[in-house]
Order: C-alpha cells, then sequence, then structure tokens
C-alpha cells in the first residue's frame, strides 16, 4: 500500500490515496456523514463505530476509546509520544503490513490523530468487511460447522505464523463475511514479532475465556467439544 501524510495545525492524517482521495478532517467527523444520511451508529466494544454507505464507499470509522478503570477519568485521551507512536498510526501501518502478507484484515483506508499538548485524541477509517458477522453473534444463533471451527482455527494459525500478537482476540472481533470467510479485527495495540508458543497459548487462552464468559451469561452453541476441534485445526498448520 503507499503512504501519505497531510498534515495541519489540528492535527495529522496517514492515508491511503486511492482509496480515500483528497483527505479532510471531516472524513473522520461522525456527525458530517450522520448529516449526508450515509452514517449508521453501532455501540460495541469500547465505544462506538460509524459505518459510512453510499454509492463510493463502505467504511467504518472507529474512535479510539479508553478501557478499564482509567476511562471513568479519560474517555479518549493518550500521551503524546510522537506520530508513529499514536493508536492510530500504529494500527494502519501493521493492517497495511498484514494486507502485503494476505492475511484476511480490514484493508486500512486512514488514520488521524488530533494533538492537544502533551496528549492527542485519535481515529480510524476501515474498508468494512461485507456482511460480516461476529463469532459471537453467530453462536448465539445456531451452532457452528466443523469445517467452521476448523476455518478459524487455521486462519489464526496463519497469523501466528507470522508472528503476529493480537492484544485483545475475543468473540468479537473474529467476523465471518459474506463468503463465510474468517476475518480477524481490532489490531489496536497489536504487533508483529517472533513465533512464540507462549503468546500464541496466551493469545487463545484469551479467546477461550471470551467465549466462556458468553456462554455463562447467556444461551451460545459453544463446547469443549467444538474448541478442540479449533486447537487441532490451529495447531496442524505449520
Amino acid at each position: 500500500m503507499h503512504t501519505h501524510i497531510t498534515s495541519k495545525v489540528e492535527g495529522s492524517i496517514l492515508y491511503e490515496p486511492s482509496l480515500l482521495g483528497k483527505p479532510e478532517q471531516q472524513a473522520f467527523d461522525p456527525e458530517y456523514w450522520l448529516a449526508r444520511g450515509v452514517g449508521t451508529a453501532m455501540t460495541g466494544g469500547r465505544g462506538q463505530v460509524l459505518f459510512i454507505r453510499d454509492d463510493q464507499r463502505k467504511w467504518v470509522l472507529r474512535h479510539y476509546r479508553r478501557g478499564g478503570l482509567i476511562a471513568n477519568f479519560n474517555t479518549d485521551s493518550y500521551l503524546w509520544l510522537g506520530a508513529d507512536a499514536t493508536r492510530s498510526f500504529r494500527e494502519w501501518h501493521l493492517l497495511a503490513k498484514l494486507i502485503e502478507l494476505e492475511l484476511p484484515v480490514p484493508v486500512p483506508i486512514a488514520a488521524r490523530y488530533v494533538r492537544h499538548g502533551l496528549t492527542y485524541r485519535a481515529d480510524l477509517i476501515t474498508q468494512e468487511i461485507i456482511g460480516a458477522r461476529s463469532l459471537a453473534s453467530c453462536l448465539a444463533d445456531a451452532p457452528l460447522t466443523s469445517v467452521q471451527w476448523q476455518l478459524i482455527g487455521k486462519t489464526l494459525a496463519r497469523f501466528h505464523r507470522y508472528g503476529v500478537q493480537h492484544a485483545d482476540l475475543n468473540a468479537h472481533n473474529i467476523v465471518f463475511d459474506q463468503n463465510g470467510s474468517v476475518f480477524v479485527l481490532d489490531f489496536d495495540r497489536g504487533v508483529i514479532g517472533s513465533h512464540n508458543q507462549q503468546w500464541v497459548d496466551k493469545v487463545l487462552a484469551r479467546l477461550l475465556r471470551s467465549l466462556e464468559k458468553l456462554r455463562a451469561g447467556q444461551s451460545i452453541h459453544f463446547n469443549a467439544d467444538v474448541w478442540t476441534q479449533l486447537v487441532v485445526a490451529h495447531d496442524s498448520v505449520r
């Protein structure tokens, strides 16, 4: 992917020119899209995302928000350590690299930060995965087939083979597209390092906890047998 950066007093935008065209700060303003009738707000995870859909665009706009206890007094500000250290620029670059590796992730379109002295706020625009349904949503409706569980395991193994470390893999950021392919979302704080079995085990354990938490809180189609299918398929990829 081609990287272009435009800088203004109010902040900088990193973007793919063939996908964004002219970079404007208003592209990151939900009210701009809502006023034009092409934005749909969805709440999930730490905050709100906006789906932007018209004849030219199928985009997802996400504003970076904090989680945990700190969110009680600081919802979306981060310490300024330089442009390349911003959450949005780091995730954009990581997604661009994963696309080069032909891994199934959203295509990054544009990233922005707006600096306020020693802090900044950030946003990211990616292409929408058409027909996407999260693993959590699918399991709430019906059991997955063995082939689907195996596909999830093998897809995750492709990432791990390249040393991709997802910071918060859970049942909400694994999705099936309209063709039944598996994609992985939300690479905020993710990195590419060397293959590390300890890290792989930690990521899979986090996913398992996510599924078990869903099962405890609602009726979903998940059990130990299907988890074994996922793990065996994952470990079969070398």
